[in-house]
């Protein structure tokens, strides 16, 4: 007796569960393969739709039957990946996929052949993946740096205006006119420091990035002393957009890079909050001590 006639109805649902996610998955890497420019990224998509096709032609010949693809997910991912790049969409999908990896498992336990799915799962569709290659992602350092830099400068010099100037438009002038000397002063030195080193990147796009990630982070980070009347009111707007992109951007390189998103994320609130509080601090004491009163 074959194996697959020793399949259960439980075990049937888990078997078109797995035909299903796999039949999908060969749709995204299909439709996304299409989309793409660069003729590396598109082998390697082609490569991994081929092998999600023969993990959903192996789960057939037990299930005898035609799976749909479900093109919600489908759709969903594909303009995930065009709207957030390439990595992001993908990994986001990988991750959201772990639980077939349970699904797996269980088959794998009644159907010894399932095996090399598995394997081919945890393995080669990881490795390929890790091959793709994204300008952004090349340049992530560079907008690392600006971004951490603007958050640390940026919240520190507008929790120490809020108390030294407590006046909104004054601190966010300020903040603004320092924000974009920084910004260009970062570029600059991301320029000379890529070019010194060597590492292959263009050193003119590594400083654009840099200095674009940091005038947005100021500019988001401003804009409450623009809109708000109440300079109090204004610095705690202020703290949580600084939260917020934290929250953001620490989500988007945890998923592109594969690294631990709560770490990173309580490491760079900290580091910006704490310089904050420390500025927020210095701004009372020197308007204690100069008696500005403005």
């Amino acid at each position: 007796m074959t194996e697959k006639h020793n399949l259960d109805k439980d075990m049937m649902q888990l078997l078109l569960q797995a035909q299903r996610n796999e039949i999908t998955e060969y749709h995204i890497y299909s439709r996304l393969a299409e989309l793409v420019n660069d003729d590396h990224n598109r082998q390697i998509l082609d490569r991994i739709a081929d092998h999600e096709l023969r993990h959903y032609e192996f789960w057939q010949t037990h299930t005898e039957r035609e799976v749909r693809p479900n093109r919600l997910k489908v759709n969903g991912y594909v303009w995930l990946a065009r709207l957030l790049g390439l990595t992001f969409g993908i990994r986001l999908m990988e991750r959201g996929e772990k639980g077939a990896q349970q699904i797996y498992e269980r088959l794998a336990s009644r159907l010894s052949s399932a095996q090399h799915i598995i394997d081919d799962e945890n393995r080669h569709e990881d490795e390929l993946i890790g091959m793709i290659d994204e300008e952004g992602l090349r340049y992530v350092g560079s907008v690392v740096l600006g971004l951490n830099d603007a958050l640390v400068e940026l919240t520190g010099v507008l929790a120490g205006l809020t108390l030294a100037l407590q006046h909104t438009r004054l601190i966010a002038m300020s903040g603004l006119i320092t924000g974009i000397a920084a910004s260009l002063s970062m570029g600059a030195s991301e320029y000379l420091s890529t070019k010194s080193e060597q590492t292959g990147h263009n050193p003119l796009k590594a400083s654009i990035y840099t200095g674009m990630a940091y005038i947005l982070t100021v500019i988001l980070l401003i804009f409450p002393f623009f809109l708000l009347g109440s300079y109090l009111a204004a610095l705690a707007l202020t703290l949580i957009n600084a939260a917020l992109i934290i929250l953001v951007f620490t989500f988007y390189v945890s998923v592109t890079h594969d690294i631990m998103f709560r770490r990173r994320f309580i490491e760079m609130a900290t580091i910006s909050f704490g310089v904050a509080l420390l500025s927020f601090a210095i701004g009372y004491l020197v308007r204690e001590f100069l008696g500005v009163d403005i």
